[in-house]
């Protein structure tokens, strides 16, 4: 490449030099040329007059200083320097942007027919020169001119306080925006929609205009999505107290999306898959998904919006903030049990995975070369784990106390994580000193606990170790603060109260040692515990469990999550076993007890649909392959198989039972519905592989009313390679192939297909008449499945699926670099694999690092791996 990008540090962050109070933007919309006039209100704050703005693929028309042309300045890569400057000033600067041309689809770009922005993190230097960090604060007027009748539709930024027409077909629409915001929370959007119109009264009476804006002929498929955002809205008053702060709230779906959705100011622009669903497009799961992006985005404007982060290594003061809070409004809405295993299953998954890899960071990084690469897990997922153990730790009482005095202190500001952890201390009185080093510290600790009982004394000892092993970025470890949430049972299944020095304590263990032991008294019986209850904290768990404990609390214990974890437990440690006996050559087996165990939840007339579901669902491939330092595919891949096909052959009859009993005539989307259509699926891709799984499967494709129902019966047949398979899939794509997004759903199981020809179906797929390369969706659907829902294939000793990937990223390289370094992950993980998968994935990283213009997104991960 033409330069080595260049690392930035944390410790290295100085304020800026100079501040921008305010801006007004004015864009004349062309698809290859449009001119971008921005007028700033500049202010010096120290003692340096060069001023330094960022500008990225820009064309400089012109440069003023107090309305005089400005010829003391300097261009640079990334930017420009001025100098000679005023303290105080006004700055003209006239860019010309190319948005038919922009296919990063970063700062303002055209999404099919409509011109839209996306500006975090710092896509805003690609529409002017800017102060483009979070920590300029400026108000923002925007005018926004077009062709009316080709872009009926102006918006932007904050209230609409002005329209007017113009010659030759154009108007115009103004906008301003009263809160001061960084540059990354700007929007634009341009086009002809179809708009769903609502209102909303705040809990102090005002008046909010709700709009949402869809694609000309998607109006049917938009309700759902208000109906999230209302209830959103309502939520965050009840909960939080907080209340949203303009007279108009927008959401505009788009098709050609980097993200899920963005949270600018007033104007929501959203990836057309977290807004479009109705019975015939969307699946049970899509309506989940929207409904908690939508709050995701809403819950963002006191928490990333009204409060931002200071600089981006903050970033998940804002972000592991505000998914805590959304899937606490999940949880609120829904069945809480169901929504924490499924947020678990991500953190035990696919986040420890990237602990485990090159690219491990903290959730606070302390060094980055592209910011879009830390648009991760563990900043997203994981920093939520912190967040909520912070909660555990507070209670809600003074967790929201800490959040009133964090928005009383920092509510205009860009504030940093250390001032959210303060506010949370100064208003509760609990010292999180030690709790901090979950900021700072990378990896994921292993927590280890052996107990002991003792029958003369009545007591019982928990002896708890903690371990995190040294990560790529850091060696030295130090023990964390670590709230363990547990339960004692009797024999009878009653919880034991917790007693310790002669009186009762609560449930959560302080851990906060290398080593330590927890002593309870008055146990007048041997307990079974209940370990790491709700998952309290982000760890693996070490402790010995019997099958017949595991079992005991399946059925007894008082905490769902507990239940599902011990079915999980259950089933990893035969699992286990079981890819021990692949490896050397013995028979797999699954005893009778586990069977039965799993028979009787099948059977359980108290456990919820929803949760006998999760119960029914086996560890993924990836989260299985996590437990591993060196990852077997084919070994792994053959248990979870076997698994499946066994409990599906033993337990026929209760499933079969089950799902003959739980069809549904209509179709709604209240959380008892899914829970039910979740558990019969489940059971339907069981089912699958008996001798009746064909003609059950087939007969559910073709007399399903809904889209939940319809994949359901794809995806059985697609994983169990059934002979209905082809018909399914060629009528599916018959009938929706002209719409992209209920397509995805489609990709997604051709790049998931474990045939033996699949990479050869997912060449050719690429040709289909919906898919397209540069479409994020479509590549994220069939290629993102292919490198990580496909492991025999992708991981083929051949190598052809990493050289594929290769080819794939390559290309993207160029047109799409940040799609392109999502897609990259799985090859960075080359050393969990055999030498000869090593070698041949390696290889790929070297050919990708020898590329004269590889993108800094790629340049960052392909070269911490090869170091690694």
């Amino acid at each position: 490449m033409a330069h080595t990008p260049q690392a930035k540090y944390r410790k290295d962050y100085t304020s800026p030099s100079h501040t921008i109070t305010s801006i007004d933007l004015v864009f004349d919309l062309y698809d290859h040329n449009t001119v971008v006039t921005a007028r700033s209100k500049v202010k010096q704050l120290k003692q340096d007059n060069v001023l330094y703005l960022d500008g990225e693929q820009l064309k400089l028309v012109s440069l003023d200083v107090n309305n005089e042309k400005w010829t003391r300045f300097e261009q640079l890569e990334g930017g420009i320097a001025l100098s000679g400057l005023p303290e105080e000033f006004e700055l003209e600067i006239v860019t010309e942007v190319n948005p038919e041309n922009n296919l990063a689809l970063e700062g303002l770009y055209k999404s099919g027919g409509a011109f839209c922005t996306q500006c975090e993190a710092e896509g805003f230097r690609r529409i002017t020169y800017y102060l483009d960090r979070p920590d300029v604060l400026a108000t923002y007027s925007t005018k926004v001119i077009a062709d009316k009748a080709t872009y009926p539709f102006l918006l932007s930024n904050g209230n609409r306080i002005a329209e007017g027409e113009l010659d030759n077909g154009r108007h115009w629409v103004q906008w301003q925006d009263p809160h001061p915001k960084p540059a990354y929370l700007f929007a634009l959007v341009a086009g002809d929609f179809d708009v769903l119109r609502d209102t909303f009264i705040t809990k102090s009476g005002r008046k909010v205009d709700l709009e949402i804006f869809v694609d000309k002929g998607n109006l049917d498929r938009a309700p759902h999505a208000m109906t999230s955002l209302i209830n959103s809205m309502k939520w965050d008053e009840e909960r939080f107290g907080l209340e949203y702060d303009l007279d108009i709230y927008m959401i505009v779906a788009v098709d050609f999306f980097n993200m899920g959705a963005m949270e600018n100011k007033g104007l929501n622009v959203f990836n057309s898959k977290f807004v479009l669903a109705n019975e015939q497009t969307a699946t049970d799961t899509d309506y989940l998904g929207i409904e908690a992006v939508i709050g995701h985005e809403y819950f963002h404007n006191w928490t990333g919006n009204r409060v931002t982060c200071r600089d981006w290594f903050q970033l998940s003061l804002k972000e592991g903030l505000t998914v805590f809070r959304d899937q606490e409004f999940s949880s609120d809405l829904g069945s809480r049990a169901v929504n924490r295993i499924n947020n678990v299953r991500i953190i035990r998954g696919p986040q420890f995975a990237e602990d485990a890899s090159p690219m491990s960071h903290p959730i606070r990084p302390e060094k980055v070369i592209e910011m879009n690469n830390f648009y991760t897990l563990t900043v997203y997922e994981k920093g939520s784990e912190v967040i909520r153990m912070m909660h555990t730790l507070l209670g809600e009482k003074a967790f929201q106390k800490g959040m009133k005095l964090y928005f009383e202190r920092h509510d205009g500001t860009a504030a940093t994580c250390e001032d959210f952890v303060a506010a949370m201390e100064d208003a509760s009185g609990v010292d999180l000193g030690q709790f901090r080093l979950w900021y700072s510290q990378s990896g994921t600790p292993i927590v280890s606990i052996k107990s002991d009982y003792d029958s003369t004394e009545q007591t019982y000892s928990l002896t708890v170790s903690q371990h995190t092993s040294a990560t790529h970025d850091q060696q030295n470890k130090q023990p964390l603060h670590i709230p363990l949430d547990i339960e004692l049972y009797a024999a009878n299944g009653q919880p034991i109260e917790l007693r310790s020095n002669g009186k009762g304590i609560d449930n959560i263990l302080n851990v906060t040692k290398d080593k330590e032991t927890f002593v309870f008294e008055d146990v007048s019986e041997k307990p079974v515990p209940s370990l790491l209850r709700e998952f309290s904290a982000p760890v693996i768990l070490e402790y010995d469990y019997s099958d017949e404990e595991l079992t005991f609390l399946m059925v007894h214990a008082s905490n769902d999550f507990s239940r599902w974890d011990a079915g999980q437990m259950l089933l990893a440690k035969y699992i286990r076993s079981n890819v021990n006996a692949v490896q050397t050559g013995t028979e797999i087996e699954l005893p009778m007890s586990l069977i039965d165990a799993f028979r009787g939840v099948l059977l359980s007339d108290t456990l919820e649909p929803a949760l006998i579901a999760e119960i029914m669902a086996l560890p993924s491939h990836n989260e299985v392959s996590g437990w591993y330092s060196q990852i077997d595919v084919d070994a792994i891949a053959t248990v979870l198989k076997a698994t499946k096909v066994r409990l599906a052959n033993t337990l026929e009859d209760e499933l079969s039972a089950i799902y003959h009993s739980l069809k549904d005539v209509d179709y709604t989307i209240s959380h008892e519905a899914i829970g039910k259509r979740s558990l019969r699926n489940i059971a339907l891709s069981y089912l699958a592989h008996t001798e009746l799984g064909n003609s059950l499967v087939e007969k559910q494709y073709f007399s399903a009313n809904n889209m939940t129902d319809t994949i359901a019966s794809m995806s059985a047949a697609n994983n169990a390679q059934l002979d209905c398979r082809e018909k399914l899939m060629t009528d599916y794509s018959e009938k929706w192939q002209h719409d992209g997004l209920v397509m995805d759903k489609w990709f997604a199981l051709q790049g998931s297909n474990p045939a033996e020809n699949a990479l050869e179906v997912i060449k050719s797929t690429m040709d289909h008449t919906a898919f397209s390369l540069k479409n994020p969706n479509r590549t994220r659907s069939l290629i993102g499945s292919f490198l990580n829902m496909n492991p025999v294939k992708f991981h083929s000793i051949t190598g052809d699926g990493y050289q594929f990937a290769g080819e794939i990223i390559k290309e993207l390289n160029t047109s799409n670099p940040q799609v392109a370094s999502r897609l990259i992950d799985p090859l960075l993980k080359f050393r969990k694999y055999d030498d000869t998968r090593q070698a041949l994935m390696k290889r790929e990283l070297e050919r990708l690092k020898s590329l004269d213009n590889l993108a800094k997104d790629l340049f960052e991960k392909v070269n911490k791996a090869l170091d690694s």
